[in-house]
């Protein structure tokens, strides 16, 4: 069981894929602009040619509950020299959140294809592209199974009704854990959404209440599974 929430059960979750886009152009003094190749200016073609890509994203839905559709979100930039410089680098971090049903080389290959049609534009300014985190996505774990099935049954005895199970837009450390075969689920003390938790967010918080009813639900069923 690793951490998750106290009000549904998660039995699979997003991959994510970080990658890193450095443009290289070439200098120049910004009264000759035109001696250089202006890396902030193609990055800028390229940013607009990978929003306009994630526009279809909302056309792919996965097929498990709780998981919508990918992602991709540029969560850092940087480039320049001087103000009075025409910059010859520009770099970028995007963040490419994957469905369990789609494959990460190929939504990596995509993203480079965007790029690369995107510099056809910019000639002179060439792009170096690395990964940096591929963390694959999980599940889903089979609702049938013994490990949610115990969390299940004793989740109704503590709090009363049937325990929503599905999946996660998050990656998690519970990947690990499904790539060794091994059966695992997100469960722990928690709202019911990250809104509500305010996660990554000044005063991220669970309810001492919460805490304990999913104490005692982790308890009851760790005793279950080990009569097994």
């Amino acid at each position: 069981m690793c951490p998750g929430f106290t009000y549904s059960l998660v039995n699979a979750h997003n991959g994510c894929l970080h990658l890193e886009v450095k443009l290289k152009g070439k200098s120049a003094h910004a009264a000759e602009p035109q001696y250089g190749y202006d890396a902030l200016e193609a990055m800028n073609g390229v940013l607009n040619a990978l929003y306009e890509f994630r526009k279809g994203f909302s056309k792919i839905k996965s097929q498990i509950p709780g998981i919508d559709s990918p992602s991709l979100v540029v969560g850092l930039i940087s480039g320049g020299i001087n103000t009075n410089v025409v910059p010859d680098t520009a770099t970028i971090r995007l963040d490419r959140r994957l469905i369990p049903e789609e494959n990460p080389q190929v939504a990596e290959t995509e993203i480079r294809n965007v790029i690369a049609e995107a510099l056809e534009s910019y000639p002179g300014v060439e792009a170096e592209i690395n990964q940096i985190l591929l963390a694959r996505s999980f599940g889903p774990v089979p609702i049938d199974s013994p490990l949610v099935q115990s969390i299940s049954t004793n989740w109704a005895e503590i709090i009363g009704g049937e325990l929503p199970i599905g999946g996660s837009p998050l990656y998690t450390d519970a990947r690990h854990f499904s790539e060794a075969g091994i059966p695992v689920v997100l469960f722990g003390a928690g709202p019911r959404t990250l809104l509500e938790a305010n996660g990554h967010r000044a005063d991220e918080h669970v309810k001492i209440d919460d805490l304990l009813k999913s104490t005692k639900i982790v308890a009851l069923a760790l005793y279950d599974l080990l009569q097994k």
